[in-house]
Formats: C-alpha cells, structure tokens, sequence
C-alpha cells in the first residue's frame, strides 16, 4: 500500500461518525485476508471497534482493549488539517452579503418581516476577521494534526495566550512543541482526550512558557509526566483527570527512602488528579515535597484511608535527623484537598487532616464515613476536628458555626464516653482537650457530676422553632415550644409527635442552624439540645422516614 497520507502511529478521524467522534491511531496499513483492495488497521481511542487487531486467527496489530480495533477503508478516514486551516475556519468569518442579512428576520403577529440585528455581531466579526489580535481560540474536535509550515502561524495570530486542542490529532509531543514555537505568547493549553507518544527524554523548551496545562483522557501514566517535567518549568495548573493513574513514580534519588517522593515542578500550585484509580495513600504522599503546592484534587478515586506523615529529612528519613538536618515538613503549602467520592470509612482520616499545616478548605462529601445511616460523620463533627478548616464541601465555615460545632462535639464526646479516661479519649479524638479547655467545658458532664453552671444550664429552658416537613402531614405552621436544655433528642421526638402526629420511630429530625449552610441530622437519641447548641433564629426539621 503505498498511500502517502498514511503512516503507522499517525492519528485519524472517522468521516461522517456522527455526534460523537470517533478518533483512534493507525496501526497497520496493507492487505487482510479474503477481503480485496488496502486497508487500514485503526486502534479507536475508546471501545468503538470490532476486534483486538486480529481476524479469522490472522494477527495484524495488537491493541490494548479487545474491542478497540477494526479496518477501515481509506477514503472512510480523515487526516486532519493544520492549526491555521482550523483556526481559519473556525474565525476568520467573511461578511455577511447583504441577501444573508435579508434572511435574519421573526415574523410579526401580522405575519409581516421584521428585521433582526445580533447585538455586537458587527464587532465581533470585525475582531474575528483579524487574526492577529485573537488571543483565545477554541479547536475542540476540529481534526488538527500539525503545526503547519514554519513560520505561518506565528505570523497570522502571534497573540494568542490560550488554546483549546481537545479532541485533536497531534500525534505526539514534538508537534506540540512546535504550536507552542509557532505561538510565542501561548500560556494556557488543553490537550485533553488526545494520544500523544513520547519518545525522547530531552526537554522540549518551547513547553517552558505554558502556565496551565491539561491532559484528562489522555491515557497517560505519571512515568511520562516526570519526562515531560523538565519542559514545564513555569507550570502552575497541571490536570490529569481520567487518566486511570493508580501509581506516582518517585524520583530515583528518593527511591530508597521510607516515602520517596516527586522533586522539581517548582511552580506549580494546583494539580487535578479526579477520577482516576489511586487506592493507596501512600502513592499520594510522593507528592509531599511539592514546595509551591496549593491545591490536590483528588475527587473519584479509590482512596481508602489518608493519613500524615512526621516529617522528615532532607535525606534518608531515619539519619536525617542524627545528622542534624531541619526536617521537611510534608504538603507545606496545600491549602484545598478534595477527597470527594472515595472510599474514606474511618474517623483517623478525618483527624489527620487537621495536621496538615496550611490545609483551610476541604471536600469529602460520597465517601462511606459521610453516608446517612452508616454512624456518619455529621458535618458538626469533621468541622471541630479539623481547627484551621475555613471551607466544607463548598460551603463557608463561618466562626459561628465553628465555636457551635466545637462546643457540641466536646460536650458530645464527655456525656457519652462515661467509662473511658480522659486521656482515653484524647488519643480518640486529638482535639477534643484543646476545645474543652478553649470553651471552658467543666469535666463534671462526663461522671453525671454537679456544679452550679451545670445545674443552671440544665435548669433553663431553651424556646425551640420545630418544623414539620413531614409529607404526610401536609402544610403545618411551625410551632415554638420552651424545653429544658437537657431535654434529649428522644424526648424531643415525643413532644413532635404529640404535636405532628408523626410516630417518633418514623421521624428523622434535623437542626437548621442559620449560619450552617446544610441542616445537621440529628441521629443520637442520647444527644440534648445542649450538645446541638440550639442557636437563635435555628429550627428543628421533623421529616418522616420513606418506606
């Protein structure tokens, strides 16, 4: 087959695939047996073929899926284009002729013409027209493959600071390098669900401008993203998404320390590492020694408990130390760690995260320790666990909300921990001596003992707002009721059904606290509206339990 728009490892698109893409890697070009004229052999990104690259027991090439190859005729395949015939088309817009005008136009009520004028169409097809002062350009799915003769693109948009080259057909990263010679002022680029081979270790200079970059869906494994670290010296945002990770490869001068660890990437800030298949944290901690690190996201993986670490020496971990060196503080600078929709299931993952020094914003919302039912960790609890968190889940720690939360937690911990010592329940629960002695919280609560403040809280009565919200019940007014303080949630729940007619083994109640953005369910029945810390202007919800 001697057909020169073809090459093995060249990327192709499917003519006419419909709404979806279909993008894959030429692997073989020639004749298959028992089926007349050339063909060629495409390995699809995704599971969109028919076979492993093997038909009637013939080997022709080999794929990693064994549903991700098929043949395909070639005029069936394009090639793609250059990135300025895509930008090209894509906003170099030739004015409107005055018939195209005509046709913009609604129809009256009278059935009459009326004509329509897109407000700053005029302006933004005069930018349009003038490539040179484009500086963003979006290219999704738009078939580039190369950079172009030499010289072309710089020439006709030099100011260009971001692309987006999602879905493209760069074949590999010298090419990338050459966009980003040709785009001299380029900062931003995503290259997101492209295929790009990597076959030489030496830096690529023209990447060392780029601030951001991302690669989700890219099939990448960290053993390249430590070759392509030299080139990115000014790196700030680097996303990984989707890129099914499960291991970080650690530098090889660190290799035989206790937690080896990821140098260099000196720049960057935020790295997104969503939804790919880390399990252990361990292969995260590698990335403890990022200096400038701001942000971890970490969101849809498999992580199954977290932990941090002493820290450690500048050289081996265990002589360090002897030797006199100052020890490395682990994830000195991250600010925002996000552990979203992972497999956290223990109450030491939540406590090790307030040892993290400059750690201010937190997402662990879909893990198991947070699931109603499952003895949860109520928003209250992880927020008096954690002392410097300003941020849960996208939502504001106000300083209201934190002295509540960590008046009722260590009120919580002292009337049902009865049996155990105090130091027992420190090593539980390493705050909980810090916010005793902060709020002033007498030991007394935990024997059943007396004192006078004690007496005086028990004594008072709280006026409670409870709300039904039962749907069974239908529209209620709320009703305001004066408690006891020491009145516990399984009192509470007769009082609302006496009032609601809603069983108490059929209520689930809630406190809405005005400055907490989420009501806090309210589970222990031991709990009373002491420990919930009933604020003014906060309500209890009483709703009713489906099935």
């Amino acid at each position: 087959m001697n057909d020169p728009d073809f090459r093995l490892g060249q990327r192709v698109c499917m003519i006419n695939a419909g709404k979806s893409p279909q993008i894959g890697t030429v692997r073989y070009l020639g004749t298959v047996q028992g089926h007349e004229g050339a063909w060629v052999g495409v390995e699809w990104d995704t599971d969109e073929g028919r076979h492993d690259g093997s038909v009637n027991g013939v080997r022709y090439f080999e794929t990693k899926s064994p549903l991700s190859g098929s043949f395909v005729r070639p005029r069936s395949l394009s090639v793609g284009v250059s990135l300025l015939d895509a930008i090209t088309l894509r906003y170099k817009t030739v004015a409107a002729s005055d018939s195209e005008s005509d046709d913009m136009y609604v129809m009256s009520v009278r059935q009459l013409r009326v004509a329509v004028e897109l407000v700053g169409k005029a302006q933004v097809e005069e930018r349009q027209r003038h490539l040179e002062n484009l500086k963003v350009a979006t290219l999704t799915y738009a078939g580039v493959c190369s950079a172009g003769p030499l010289g072309q693109v710089r020439a006709a948009c030099p100011s260009i600071t971001e692309l987006d080259l999602t879905g493209n057909l760069l074949p590999d990263w010298h090419e990338v390098s050459r966009i980003c010679e040709e785009l001299p002022a380029l900062q931003v680029l995503d290259l997101s669900s492209s295929r790009l081979a990597l076959d030489s270790a030496s830096p690529f200079l023209a990447l060392s401008n780029l601030t951001t970059l991302v690669l989700n869906n890219c099939a990448l494994q960290w053993t390249q993203v430590n070759v392509l670290k030299a080139s990115l010296s000014c790196i700030q945002e680097l996303s990984l998404c989707r890129n099914d990770m499960q291991a970080i490869e650690a530098d090889s001068e660190s290799s035989t320390l206790d937690e080896p660890y990821v140098s260099g990437f000196d720049s960057l800030r935020l790295l997104n590492l969503d939804d790919n298949n880390f399990e252990s944290w361990h292969e995260i901690l590698k990335l403890s020694r990022l200096k400038s690190l701001e942000q971890l996201n970490l969101n849809g993986n498999k992580l199954l408990q977290i932990f941090y670490p002493d820290p450690f020496g500048k050289g081996d971990d265990a002589s360090a130390t002897s030797k006199g060196e100052c020890p490395v503080t682990p994830f000195p600078t991250l600010r925002c760690l996000l552990l979203g929709r992972n497999k956290l299931s223990d109450w030491s993952s939540i406590d090790a995260l307030d040892r993290f020094p400059s750690l201010q914003e937190v997402r662990l919302s879909d893990n198991p320790i947070t699931v109603p039912g499952n003895g949860m960790a109520t928003r209250y609890m992880i927020v008096a666990r954690i002392g410097k968190l300003s941020s849960l889940n996208g939502s504001e720690v106000k300083p209201r909300e934190r002295r509540d939360s960590e008046i009722r937690y260590a009120r919580h911990l002292l009337m049902n921990m009865q049996m155990s010592s105090i130091s027992d329940i420190s090593k539980a629960h390493p705050r909980f001596e810090h916010l005793r002695v902060l709020h002033d919280i007498p030991l007394d609560l935990q024997r059943g003992g007396t004192i006078s403040a004690t007496q005086k809280m028990s004594s008072s009565l709280l006026s409670v707002n409870i709300v039904c919200v039962a749907a069974s019940v239908g529209e209620k007014a709320p009703v305001v009721k004066k408690l006891p303080s020491s009145t516990t949630v399984g009192r509470l729940k007769i009082v609302c059904e006496s009032i609601f007619k809603v069983k108490s083994s059929r209520q689930n109640l809630f406190y809405n606290d005005p400055d907490s953005p989420l009501p806090t369910s309210l589970d222990n029945d031991m709990d009373t509206l002491a420990d919930i810390g009933i604020a003014p202007g906060g309500s209890i919800l009483v709703d009713e339990l489906q099935g």
